[in-house]
């Protein structure tokens, strides 16, 4: 398969015992596809998918695959701190029938280049599931680097790499690097929102969206314009979120998005513990934000 477009990633609303909140996930699900992403990112960073039993992780994407049905396919978080793990999420994601499963590094150890390649090899042989390699380095601090990229887009399976935003300066080269490294149908995708705008620009193939998760509407105007060959209003559109960036940069988007669910009264549920909810004064800040942006 090829990963391109706009993938939006949604919280995972669950209560103070980690179960998932199967109706509100499914509130937020159907936002997605009636916006018309390419795709859904269940369980990613955005999702808490480390937050979740294998259990709760499986009731989650079986939630979303029935309210997304065959139109939208969905690309689930299977990182786990054991190869071994991480080998039955992507079973039971394949067997739920999930298109592909998003793969990070995650570690307490810090893990070297050939452990890394081991541990996703193993995940995609043994699974049978298309793998996006995740790498997020802010979290898992471990940085995939072109040279290993090049090694994993080479193995049976492994079809694309989720990597993260790039300063506008560096993006070009990054991007050139990676396709210089993976075959010519390897999928290349960015997150990091307030970046991604000039990677698309750039030519890469996916955006691995936060914003989208909960307002679609922001990463469809934007990845319009980009393939259009509008790159003005692409950059017009992406600016005008600014406000919105400096937020996600501040408190991080996961809080920030959390609180604009609950202020649009799509879930009341909060951050897993021990992460804590935003406090009256950034909340109010984001609601600032929400009115004068025209999101909801």
């Amino acid at each position: 398969m090829h990963l391109s477009g706009l993938s939006a990633f949604p919280i995972t609303p669950m209560d103070a015992d980690g179960r998932a909140d199967l109706p509100a996930l499914r509130r937020l699900v159907a936002r997605l596809c009636e916006a018309g992403v390419d795709s859904i990112g269940l369980l990613g960073s955005t999702g808490s998918y480390p937050y979740l039993t294998r259990q709760e992780r499986r009731r989650a994407l079986e939630a979303a695959l029935d309210e997304a049905g065959v139109h939208v396919p969905i690309l689930v978080g299977i990182g786990a701190l054991r190869t071994d793990e991480a080998v039955r999420l992507a079973q039971d994601a394949r067997a739920a029938g999930a298109a592909a499963g998003l793969l990070a590094a995650v570690s307490y150890t810090p893990l070297t280049d050939d452990e890394v390649f081991e541990h996703c090899a193993a995940v995609a042989r043994e699974s049978g599931l298309p793998l996006c390699l995740y790498d997020n380095p802010s979290t898992t601090h471990f940085r995939f680097g072109p040279a290993l990229v090049g090694r994993l887009s080479r193995v049976p399976g492994i079809v694309a790499v989720k990597s993260p935003g790039q300063e506008r300066e560096a993006v070009a080269g990054h991007l050139a690097a990676l396709r210089a490294a993976v075959p010519p149908c390897f999928s290349l995708g960015y997150s990091g929102d307030w970046t991604v705008t000039e990677a698309l620009l750039a030519g890469a193939d996916a955006w691995y969206s936060v914003v989208a998760g909960l307002f679609p509407q922001v990463g469809v105007a934007i990845l319009r314009a980009v393939r259009a060959g509008e790159a003005a209003e692409a950059r017009r559109l992406d600016a005008r979120l600014e406000p919105l960036w400096a937020l996600f940069r501040e408190y991080s988007s996961l809080r920030v998005i959390y609180a604009c669910a609950s202020l649009l009264d799509l879930t009341q549920a909060v951050p897993p513990r021990p992460i804590l909810p935003l406090g009256a004064e950034a909340r109010a800040r984001v609601a600032e934000v929400m009115q004068a942006l025209d999101l909801g």
